[in-house]
């Protein structure tokens, strides 16, 4: 009897202490953009890598390495309204403390008269598996892209950049987000 209450208790305690464990860390970035898909104040899209149109034939051999390590854009955007203005300063927090993990490395920042960001990634330096844009602007709202791959190499992805200004990208598939910074 005297061992049966002793496993139960311990693992009422390996319970308990899983639980708390699970607390003290904050959400992850997928938790945050899987929680917030069906929030009215957010516009959220799943984006595959295909939608950039481009042709492997065009791209030059680095571009097309660049192109394969990518699989899909996760985006997320808050729009700022008078009616949600609360909800726009505890979104933009709640970002502010997912991207300061130290899995989270800086790229770069981003600062223009429209918004305020920075460009962030995981993985190693010459095999990213995330990059993270999160740009916001007190007027405008915010938007969180993440740009899911494999090995991504961060100076083919610039090459694969300058492919896309090219590009006839589906304009379709990402409707609403062009609208969101704009009056």
């Amino acid at each position: 009897m005297k061992i049966k209450k002793l496993i139960t208790t311990a693992l009422g305690s390996l319970a308990i202490l899983l639980m708390v464990a699970s607390c003290s860390s904050g959400p992850s970035l997928q938790e945050y953009f899987v929680s917030n898909s069906e929030n009215p104040n957010f516009l959220a899209l799943d984006v595959p890598a295909n939608i950039l149109n481009l042709k492997e034939a065009d791209l030059d051999p680095t571009q097309v390495e660049a192109l394969r390590s990518l699989r899909k854009l996760n985006i997320l955007a808050f729009r700022k309204t008078d009616d949600n203005a609360a909800a726009f300063k505890t979104e933009r927090a709640k970002v502010d403390e997912i991207l300061k993990n130290s899995d989270f490395k800086e790229l770069m920042k981003l600062n223009s008269k429209f918004a305020k960001g920075v460009i962030k990634y995981t993985g190693d330096g010459d095999a990213i598996d995330e990059v993270v844009i999160y740009g916001a602007s007190e007027d405008k709202g915010f938007a969180l892209i993440r740009v899911l791959g494999k090995d991504m190499n961060p100076a083919h992805l610039v090459q694969l950049m300058q492919a896309v200004e090219n590009a006839d990208v589906d304009g379709a598939a990402l409707e609403g987000l062009s609208d969101l910074f704009q009056s």
